[in-house]
């Protein structure tokens, strides 16, 4: 059992291990845009009317709810250039790009809304083609804000661009399986055992002092 005059320290130990209960942070609803490198996705760097793939590229499209790039939905699925692009042969003065379109889940959808099911397509376009153009070729209509921010693909969301997102709302998201350490429960749990041994000696040094 824990003594009286130790319980206070293993409180005060817990209260800052684990913090105050963290309020959800905001997000945006909006697509996000990503290039595939090898047998991942990373973020890209250049917006969809800027950035200029090469032939035999696959990028993608999420729609998603997201704090920033770093909490971004991947769009999911297959992704292999072959399969994607197997009934567009190569033709010359054209490139082909390959396109993973992902319109998210359920409750990232805007109010009243439901996803389209994830799709892929193969763009043909011109060699100096961008993004946008490969995908306008292919997901008519797309719909742009003033500030050139890529709000809809084949029509959706109907409204909306981008928009803050009250905290809390879900995410479909894949838990991290990167091992990147103990969790935070695990850590208190440890500091919370190596407390009580303290507190357990400082009650014998105490006794043996008196």
């Amino acid at each position: 059992m824990i003594r009286r005059r130790a319980l206070p320290f293993v409180l005060a130990v817990l209260v800052v291990l684990t913090g105050p209960a963290q309020a959800h942070a905001t997000g945006y609803r909006y697509w996000s845009f990503w290039d595939r490198d090898g047998a991942r996705w990373t973020y890209a760097t250049q917006g969809p009317s800027l950035a200029r793939p090469s032939d035999g590229d696959v990028q993608g499209f999420r729609f998603a709810v997201s704090e920033d790039s770093s909490d971004a939905a991947r769009p999911r699925g297959g992704a292999e250039f072959a399969v994607i692009c197997a009934r567009t042969p190569a033709r010359d003065g054209t490139k082909r790009v390959a396109l993973v379109i992902d319109f998210g889940t359920a409750p990232d959808a805007p109010s009243g809304e439901v996803p389209p099911d994830r799709r892929t397509a193969c763009a043909r376009v011109a060699p100096e083609a961008t993004t946008a153009e490969a995908l306008a070729s292919v997901a008519k209509p797309l719909r742009y804000d003033t500030n050139a921010l890529l709000c809809a693909i084949s029509g959706y969301p109907a409204k909306g661009c981008g928009e803050q997102v009250a905290g809390g709302e879900q995410k479909d998201k894949a838990p991290d399986a990167s091992g990147g350490g103990p969790s935070l429960g695990l850590v208190a749990g440890i500091a919370v055992v190596a407390v009580l041994g303290a507190a357990g000696v400082w009650q014998v040094r105490r006794r043996r002092d008196g």
